[in-house]
């Protein structure tokens, strides 16, 4: 066993170095790709307001807690415990999980809307859909190199 897993302690980056660490570098791609979608979901047209409400739910709810979770790990919170890296597979893998399901929720509705709709709200659903996509995409990548990085611990 390594020292460092034996002794409980990790190599997690803090300060401005998260921002220049894989994965945590990411954290900058998800919270501006959740920010776009919360956006566009919030002013889109949606004719199934449960679907809509997931959605918004998904990317504020992974927004804020990937922002908590970033400024946690820009002052050190972390300490360089083993735990965090659990903490943060296991966040990444539900984000992904939500994300997924908001993705794909979406993607249903603006099928629905291909007709009878303006072609504006269409595109901006459009839009809504890929960019949920991308941020799903990114918390997934982010999970498994935490997964990695877990493992490695």
């Amino acid at each position: 066993m390594a020292p460092s897993a034996a002794s409980g302690v990790s190599s997690l980056p803090s300060g401005f170095a998260v921002f220049t660490t894989f994965p945590d570098l990411l954290f900058i791609f998800e919270f501006v790709f959740g920010g776009l979608v919360w956006i566009l979901i919030s002013s889109s047209h949606v004719p199934i307001p449960l679907i809509q409400g997931w959605v918004m739910f998904a990317s504020v709810f992974c927004f804020v807690a990937t922002t908590i979770l970033a400024f946690l790990y820009i002052i050190g919170a972390h300490g360089n415990r083993t735990s965090w890296i659990t903490l943060d597979a296991a966040y990444h893998s539900v984000a992904a999980l939500f994300y997924f399901g908001a993705s794909v929720l979406e993607a249903l509705a603006t099928i629905q809307l291909q007709e009878g709709f303006y072609y504006k709200f269409y595109h901006e659903n459009i839009s809504a859909v890929v960019f949920s996509y991308v941020a799903t995409l990114l918390y997934v990548v982010h999970a498994m190199f935490s997964l990695i990085r877990w493992k490695s611990s």
